[in-house]
């Protein structure tokens, strides 16, 4: 297991919490990227077929909880996205 890996992966899990938190709240995708969250979501599936593929061992667990995360901030950037429009 790559401890700096895993180290990575926490410190950018802990951010989302707090994103999906705000989406929720605000109703609104200011200040959010659907482009962006997509290209994490490109990186993290990357990251998951290479733990797969090449190296499995248990980060593949935080890559799965981060790719969940940035998808329902994602998921709810389109609610979002459709609230604004109803508007």
């Amino acid at each position: 297991m790559s401890i700096l890996e895993a180290l990575m992966l926490l410190c950018f899990g802990a951010a989302w919490p707090f994103s999906i938190a705000r989406s929720w709240k605000s109703r609104s995708t200011q200040g959010k990227s659907i482009v962006f969250l997509l290209v994490l979501i490109l990186g993290y599936l990357a990251g998951i077929a290479n733990k797969i593929l090449y190296h499995y061992d248990v980060v593949l667990f935080l890559y799965l909880l981060n790719i969940t995360m940035v998808s329902v901030d994602a998921c709810l950037w389109v609610r979002n996205r459709r609230y604004e429009k109803e508007l």
